[in-house]
């Protein structure tokens, strides 16, 4: 097959999978051999319905955090910033609960989720241009659960935190920072960050379903604090570009070398081990199936989800927006099937293991985490799954979501579960265990929730 046809069959299986998701508008784009492909799906909003086409904006989350680590790597090849300093050459003041985390914790750490506090506070410190150094003061007080450089945990935080440091190297607010160093060299036209420049275009809204209607959902942008970690808006075909980006040499479309090759490389290369089998880069998540690598981020703000893949043995790249919560259950479903054929690979299918009700039991218990708790318990022969929100996205102030139904999981290895039941289904989890073999942690959607004892 080629990326023609694979193109041409994920956007043939769009259509039906909006409607079993209730997804009210999707974007993709794919590049490859030189050629792209872009195509939209569906409406802007419920609400006030505009056709979505390849130029709409769409909110893509954590895939910020990838133009954060880029920014970063200008800074490193202009001899202003070095990824293993302390953080504290660079913010004097700053400051963590562990004196040996604040003395020792670097750019590093934080733009590979090794930095092992709690990440994911969402503190709305207003609209100036003070707003990340009032976020990144209250970090003194967040707790530190593992030793920082120790243990791999998803940390919105410590992006907000790489985001006020390249703000100080540049003397620049973080936004402007971002313009210069990242979307105006690579003529990235269709991406914003600030909600001022994206509301005169076309753009997407979140949505949510639930009891069978579809609602749209508010606020639309995180606070500016969170930017760093999540705050771009964009069309698909812009991320195509960035994408092609990093699959090159470092040049931009004009020519002119933006970073080396070596950097791009160095930003693609395991630094530490990730969840699961992956491994993780400056920002970026890898993979390796069969010999095919994958270097990958996703994305989810309220109600809009994406996801962004790069192989780049192929040359390939894709990204595919949505602007609802259900958004990564429609992804898999277009996306996985044809993908694996245009790539040459077929993702193994786990046996689910059999497992006793004894042996169920061991794992049975609440795992507290920050913005959801998980409960597992053991009904019949199987193990349920049950999440319990509390709030906290995408302020620090939003109240608890209502409570997604509990779904049964299965064992596909040894302390690696799978979920069998929608919303979660397809998604993997992972018990971490003490020296002694004592189960500590379920590690859920890249974060780490702590056992109840």
């Amino acid at each position: 097959m080629d990326a023609e046809a694979a193109f041409k069959q994920i956007c043939d299986r769009i259509p039906d999978a909006m409607k079993q998701f209730n997804v009210p508008g999707v974007a993709v784009g794919v590049y490859c051999d030189g050629r792209e492909f872009g195509a939209g799906f569906g409406v802007t909003s419920t609400r006030n319905p505009l056709a979505v086409n390849e130029k709409t904006l769409f909110q893509i989350g954590s895939n910020t955090k990838t133009f954060v680590a880029t920014a970063a790597m200008r800074l490193v090849e202009a001899g202003k910033l070095d990824l293993d300093a302390s953080i504290r050459k660079y913010l004097p003041d700053f400051r963590m609960r562990d004196a040996d985390v604040t003395a020792r914790v670097t750019m590093r750490h934080l733009m590979t989720h090794t930095g092992g506090w709690s990440g994911d506070y969402f503190l709305d410190t207003g609209d100036g241009d003070d707003a990340l150094e009032r976020d990144v003061a209250p970090m003194a007080d967040m707790p530190q659960h593992t030793p920082h450089g120790t243990q791999w945990c998803y940390n919105n935080a410590a992006f907000s935190l790489a985001g006020h440091v390249i703000a100080k190297i540049t003397a620049k607010t973080f936004e402007a920072a971002l313009k210069d160093l990242v979307l105006d060299p690579l003529g990235l036209r269709r991406s914003f960050i600030n909600p001022h420049d994206v509301m005169t275009h076309r753009f997407a809204v979140g949505h949510a379903t639930l009891n069978d209607q579809t609602r749209v959902l508010a606020p639309w942008p995180l606070a500016r604090s969170n930017w760093p970690a999540g705050g771009i808006a964009a069309s698909v075909m812009d991320l195509i570009r960035y994408g092609r980006f990093h699959l090159g040499d470092g040049r931009n479309a004009d020519g002119d070398q933006v970073l080396t090759r070596e950097s791009l490389t160095a930003m693609q290369t395991t630094i530490c081990k990730g969840q699961l089998d992956n491994t993780m880069g400056l920002a970026w998540w890898l993979r390796e199936v069969d010999g095919v690598k994958a270097v990958f981020h996703g994305g989810g703000t309220l109600g809009q989800v994406s996801a962004f893949n790069l192989h780049p043995q192929r040359g390939f790249a894709m990204a595919i927006f949505t602007n609802s919560g259900l958004g990564g259950l429609l992804i898999n479903t277009i996306a996985k099937d044809p993908m694996q054929e245009f790539l040459g690979y077929r993702e193994p299918v786990p046996d689910h293991i059999p497992m006793s009700v004894e042996q169920l039991a061991e794992y049975a218990g609440r795992y507290v985490g920050q913005l959801s708790d998980v409960v597992l318990s053991v009904t019949g022969t199987h193990l349920i799954l049950q999440q319990e929100s509390k709030g906290g996205f995408p302020t620090s102030t939003t109240p608890p979501w209502p409570n997604p139904p509990p779904g049964r999981v299965a064992f596909i290895g040894k302390d690696l579960l799978e979920a069998l039941d929608p919303p979660l289904k397809g998604a993997r989890a992972e018990f971490l265990r003490d020296a002694t073999g004592v189960i500590l942690w379920l590690r859920i959607g890249g974060r780490l929730t702590s056992r109840q004892k």
